[in-house]
């Protein structure tokens, strides 16, 4: 299983108290208990912005990453870590899908449930 790790803080407020490293250490805990290895290469981290947008060096790093079909799951906390923006989460939830990859949330782990993607929907509206 190649496995990567996604996490990112937007404000310097975040960045000054390590909340990305808090987030790190959530993420290596879960792949972990899944018996999964998470190579130091395999960690993309935006430190300092926003999930407003889609462009972001890690993201578009790991976006890279998936083209090539080099990854088979990405792990972030939550979908407001990958974006802030319902529609930017489907999008990228759909990108990665199509290149064979899936993606998995710490803090809720999500399927194609019709309940899990009501509530995937909630949380992304609560986020923007």
């Amino acid at each position: 299983m190649r496995v990567a790790a996604y996490v990112r803080v937007s404000t310097s407020v975040q960045v000054k108290l390590q909340t990305i490293e808090q987030q790190l250490e959530m993420v290596r805990r879960y792949v972990k208990e899944k018996g999964w290895e998470l190579p130091g290469e395999n960690i993309f981290r935006d430190d300092g912005y926003s999930g407003a947008a889609l462009k972001r060096p890690a993201l578009d790093a790991l976006r890279d990453r998936t083209r090539v079909r080099e990854l088979d799951v990405v792990v972030t906390v939550s979908p407001d870590r990958l974006a802030r923006n319902y529609v930017h989460q489907m999008v990228l939830i759909e990108e990665l899908e199509k290149q064979g990859c899936r993606l998995e949330f710490v803090e809720r782990p999500m399927s194609s449930d019709p309940n899990d993607q009501l509530l995937l929907q909630i949380r992304g509206a609560v986020a923007e």
